[in-house]
Parts: C-alpha cells; structure tokens; sequence
C-alpha cells in the first residue's frame, strides 16, 4: 500500500527529472574540473548517453536505483506487494532489457560504456571519475599499440 495519497505520489513523480540530475550534475563538475570535456545527452548515440566523451568514444550513463531495477531479485518481490505491481515490474523490466539494448549498440559501433549507480556517485564520486580515467588511459594506450604496430609494419 501506498503511504503517500494519489495527488501527494502524482507531484512527487512530476519531478523526477531525466537529465541534468543531482548525479549527474556531480559527476560532470568533478571531470570538467579533471579537464576531462563532454556532451551531455548526446542524441547522435542509441539511449542519448547522460555523458559522452566523443574524444575517446565513451559513453557514461547515471542510473537511478529504483528505475533501472539495481538489486532486481530484492526490489522485484518488494514491488510485488505494492500498489499498482504489474505497472511497475514490467517498466523496469523493460528498462533493464533496454539498458541492455543500448550497451549492445554502443559497443558493437566501438564505444565504450560505462554505467553509475546513482548512490555510487553521490558516495564515492572520486572513484567514478577514477573509473572513467582509468577508461580513458586504455584508450590511449590502445591506439599507441595499434599506431606502434602500424609503424613497425611500414
């Protein structure tokens, strides 16, 4: 059962925003602040990535615990109680299978992906931008390989 009334939990859901969230908003000071430059929501990719550093072709995504199913097996039988059930586990299912669909694209068009937990950012955003480095410093020694191959062939 519900706590909140119909109107309380309709103007809660209102403001649920979709971009330029808290944790997102969080992650994209601390790397513009690492000099590390973004589009955000860029449309040109499958799931318009909440962050991209077309630089290096990565794709970061900052998802919510609650709508994109984090802990399925626990939030799942919770939610099977609750009020409107049906609803709310298909939505997330499809979320999650969407996720799914997304990270496929990305990857199979050469970018790399990289999701958030919305608590993993607002706990340990430092961490978050350490995985991102981290990401970016593959990259670019990736290609150094690839460039000394090349050469070498030459």
């Amino acid at each position: 059962m519900d706590r909140l009334t119909k109107e309380q939990r309709r103007k809660n859901m209102q403001h649920i925003r979709s971009r330029d969230t808290k944790i997102e908003l969080i992650l994209r000071k601390m790397l513009w602040q690492k000099g590390i430059r973004y589009r955000k929501n860029y449309k040109e990719l499958p799931g318009s990535p909440d962050i991209a550093i077309t630089k290096y072709k990565i794709a970061i995504f900052c998802d919510g615990e609650f709508f994109h199913g984090k802990d399925w097996e626990v939030l799942k039988p919770r939610l099977q109680k609750g009020a409107n059930s049906e609803f709310w586990i298909s939505k997330i299912s499809r979320n999650k299978e969407r996720d799914e669909e997304i990270n496929k694209k990305l990857l199979f068009a050469g970018w790399t992906v990289i999701r958030f937990w919305g608590d993993e950012i607002k706990k340990h955003p430092d961490e978050c931008v350490k995985v991102i480095e981290e990401a970016i410093f593959d990259i670019v020694q990736s290609d150094n390989l690839v460039e000394d191959d090349f050469d070498k062939q030459e």
